[in-house]
């Protein structure tokens, strides 16, 4: 069955009996007579598995990054769309995004099947509807200047497929990550992402290495997108919201080190900047005002480096 099918509403079955992720490991078959050291160890060791498979799958993640990052240029938004572990992961991802890049729910969101109450407690049922993953997507209007990332081990989740056929209909990138070699993904995604990591240690339980690759497969994509958003500074967070004390000490350490100032200079120009980073790295930098460097920031679309580029050319 392909997608043209699915799309005139065939729903799919989930047949996971052939998939690797549902296969017995044969390192692990006698787990219930180890030792706690030894299942520790045999965790471990089968977890080394984890990053030679998701660097097999850069190509592929190069590919998604490149055709979100021109999604959301374009104005347009992401949405991670999962279920079970694999939604609670997509979550977890875009909880992350807005403190550390400075990029709201406006822009990245994460839909789990079953709502918020699957966050928390198991909605195993709620994997199943294809088409409710379509209607989360219409709820928010998608369209195409945006991308979906379906995230689902199996790469078979109806849920998921379902959110995936709707975002084709709306012309959005599509983008999935499995952990199954020609998952069902393929028929739904402009770019697929197959990450390999073999049988889990307790079979089928897909939180383990497979949530590990997919946890790594989101790192991925989101740090990558914002750094070629321009909310990145050489390796620093310029995009970092600043909520708390923590959050302000380590402001000051990274326009310090960005500005090449002192601490105390650092503090003053994130008070004078409102406490906006790439402001006050820009003010450090030219030796400019904020509303300078506010300017010279919006020339540059926000990009730091830009803006002080066009800050140096100006003088010459």
């Amino acid at each position: 069955m392909n997608y043209r099918e699915y799309s005139c509403g065939m729903e799919p079955l989930a047949d996971n009996s052939s998939l690797t992720t549902e296969e017995r490991n044969e390192n692990s078959l006698h787990l219930d007579t180890m030792t706690t050291r030894e299942i520790l160890t045999l965790i471990n060791a089968e977890d080394h598995k984890v990053a030679p498979a998701v660097a097999a799958a850069i190509p592929q993640i190069t590919e998604a990054v490149d055709l979100i990052t021109s999604r959301l240029k374009a104005g347009g938004r992401l949405f991670y769309v999962g279920a079970g572990t694999s939604g609670r992961l997509g979550i977890l991802d875009v909880a992350e995004v807005k403190p550390t890049f400075g990029v709201g729910l406006d822009t990245v969101e994460a839909i789990i099947a079953g709502g918020a109450k699957a966050i928390t407690e198991s909605v195993e049922e709620a994997e199943d509807d294809f088409h409710q993953g379509g209607e989360e997507l219409k709820l928010r209007g998608i369209r195409e200047n945006d991308a979906v990332v379906g995230i689902a081990a199996s790469g078979s989740t109806p849920f998921v497929l379902g959110a995936l056929v709707t975002a084709r209909e709306a012309g959005a990138a599509t983008i999935g990550i499995a952990c199954n070699h020609n998952s069902r993904l393929r028929d739904y995604s402009d770019v697929t992402i197959e990450v390999i990591v073999g049988p889990e240690v307790l079979t089928g339980s897909t939180r383990m290495k497979a949530g590990t690759a997919q946890k790594m497969v989101l790192n991925m994509i989101s740090t990558a997108t914002m750094v070629k958003l321009g909310h990145v500074y050489e390796n620093l967070m310029a995009g970092m919201q600043i909520t708390n004390t923590k959050l302000l000490q380590r402001a000051i350490r990274i326009v310090s080190a960005a500005a090449g100032i002192s601490a105390d200079d650092a503090a003053a120009l994130l008070d004078a900047s409102g406490n906006d980073i790439k402001t006050a790295v820009v003010m450090g930098k030219l030796q400019v005002d904020a509303a300078a460097a506010q300017q010279l920031l919006a020339k540059a679309d926000g990009y730091i480096r830009k803006a002080i580029a066009l800050g140096l050319n100006a003088r010459d």
